[in-house]
């Protein structure tokens, strides 16, 4: 079923990279966000263990911004998805459109003032699993358009979010708990990285709000 909705999505990527412009109202969420019921049974099933060191963390170690074709690049994708009548420029740069930020609300029209959020943060994944690794497999999931890890947000409140897990920070907007745990916990069971306890009593909570 993951493979045939991923033909899907590809095939609508390169409709919309090759457009240049995305009319309407975008998809302003990831793609494949599980249910309610799929995301506890994916919770139960992720390995619960301590999370690992930082030591030899850099981010250089999960090449991101890949080049996704027609001069786009990983980022450029999540902003024209993510937004709405977004008008891009030859080199696939936004000129113009709204992003509305789902954690906490802002809506922007300036797509500097939009970050690109990896909602499993690349230093959590490698405490979790992702520094054992190849290279090419860190990239992937750096640039992974298939899974909900990435979504455009308030700078801001990105950089606010760090590498910090759910029990540690949490989207300002309560009403998107439910969405943002569902999102969290189907990253890592598709990665299989582990989590620890505090972060599945956190993820159990926010599913509670569903």
């Amino acid at each position: 079923m993951r493979i045939a909705r991923n033909s899907l999505i590809v095939l609508g990527l390169s409709a919309l990279l090759t457009t240049g412009i995305a009319t309407g109202t975008a998809v302003a969420e990831p793609p494949n966000i599980p249910s309610e019921t799929t995301a506890r049974s994916e919770l139960a099933a992720l390995t619960v263990k301590a999370d690992g060191t930082s030591t030899g963390y850099s981010r250089d170690k999960f090449p991101h911004w890949d080049d996704q074709g027609g001069s786009c690049n990983t980022r450029e994708v999540v902003l024209k998805r993510d937004g709405t009548n977004v008008v891009t420029d030859s080199s696939c740069a936004a000129t113009s459109g709204t992003w509305k930020s789902p954690y906490d609300g802002a809506t922007w029209t300036a797509a500097s003032d939009v970050d690109i959020d990896h909602v499993v943060p690349l230093a959590a994944a490698w405490r979790t699993g992702a520094s054992a690794w190849t290279t090419a497999k860190r990239e992937a999931f750096a640039n992974d358009l298939t899974n909900p890890q990435l979504i455009a947000v308030t700078d801001n409140v990105n950089q606010e979010k760090g590498d910090k897990s759910p029990d540690e920070w949490k989207p300002p907007l309560t009403s998107y708990w439910c969405t943002y745990a569902k999102m969290w916990i189907d990253v890592k069971y598709e990665w299989q990285l582990t989590i620890d306890s505090a972060e599945k009593a956190a993820l159990t909570e926010m599913l509670d709000r569903c």
